[in-house]
């Protein structure tokens, strides 16, 4: 039986030039449908397709029962951040060019969309990440990260030393531009540019990948899904931590970043056929012969 949505969030990378296309077809479908359409005031406004109502992102959680993000992988794992806690699954329609997370094209968005609205998708819940900044024993931030969690230097440009303990046991301490905690999402984004390993989502992981450390030996580690990062910054001026590049907290010498895995997952729906190595190949090229 096809999953009975209601209601469907809507959101778009509001200065895509095909954007507005896009969000014609899928409101007409949506519609046809009899799904109610919410949209953000930046999606409504590129949109020649008015939403049934235009709220704030934080709000659509509540009340949406399905999300459509249409953008690049920014404009996903911006909803995911926001989606995941009230579990409310996501699909990605890619209007860039490399798109690891919207999957669907734009130019077959409709059929596809339109088949997950039948119940014919493939679901896959991705780990989130849990991030506090602790100063004095006080909590004086927090945010979820969908890919990664960046400790790093800032525009001093000077290395950052940074002391990392998993699960309460004391790892190295690290001297380097940053350390990155990511996902296995976070796995192919910027810690695969830094030298990290490829995680598959399935697995229960994360990757603690050091930015161009001082020391040639600290290498990038994959530990337990379950365990919780503690990294403290020894020494560094202006250094700061990101969550997904989209919220970030400057740090003082002696705060305590903490890292572990969210309670909820995000859910994305994937089209029928989709499968991770297929992607792989796609995306990274793999499948590209030298002659």
């Amino acid at each position: 039986m096809a999953p009975a949505f209601k209601t469907a969030a809507v959101v778009g990378k509001s200065d895509a030039a095909s954007l507005p296309d896009v969000l014609d077809e899928l409101v007409a479908l949506l519609r046809a449908r009899g799904l109610a359409v919410l949209m953000d005031p930046l999606t409504a406004g590129a949109s020649r397709a008015k939403p049934d109502h235009s709220i704030a992102l934080e709000e659509m959680p509540a009340r949406a029962d399905l999300a459509i993000a249409i953008g690049g992988d920014g404009t996903l794992i911006s909803c995911a951040r926001l989606m995941a806690e009230r579990g409310v699954p996501l699909v990605g329609v890619n209007l860039g060019r490399l798109g690891f997370l919207t999957d669907i094209p734009a130019k077959e968005s409709k059929a596809a969309v339109g088949a997950i609205l039948d119940g014919d998708f493939i679901p896959e819940q991705r780990t989130m990440l849990s991030g506090t900044v602790r100063r004095g024993g006080k909590t004086v931030f927090s945010a979820l990260a969908f890919n990664d969690v960046v400790v790093s230097r800032g525009a001093m440009g000077s290395m950052i030393e940074l002391a990392v303990t998993v699960d309460g046991e004391f790892i190295y301490s690290l001297r380097a531009d940053g350390l990155i905690v990511a996902t296995p999402t976070g796995s192919t984004a910027y810690a695969l540019s830094a030298g990290g390993p490829i995680l598959h989502p399935a697995l229960q992981a994360l990757a603690l990948v050091p930015i161009s450390p001082h020391t040639l030996s600290n290498r990038p580690v994959a530990i337990r899904g379950t365990s919780r990062v503690e990294i403290t910054l020894e020494r560094g001026a202006d250094a700061r931590v990101n969550f997904d590049v989209q919220a970030y907290h400057k740090l003082e010498a002696e705060d305590v970043v903490s890292v572990s895995a969210a309670p909820r997952p995000a859910t994305l729906l994937h089209p029928k056929g989709y499968g991770y190595f297929t992607m792989l190949r796609q995306k990274l090229r793999w499948n590209e012969r030298t002659s």
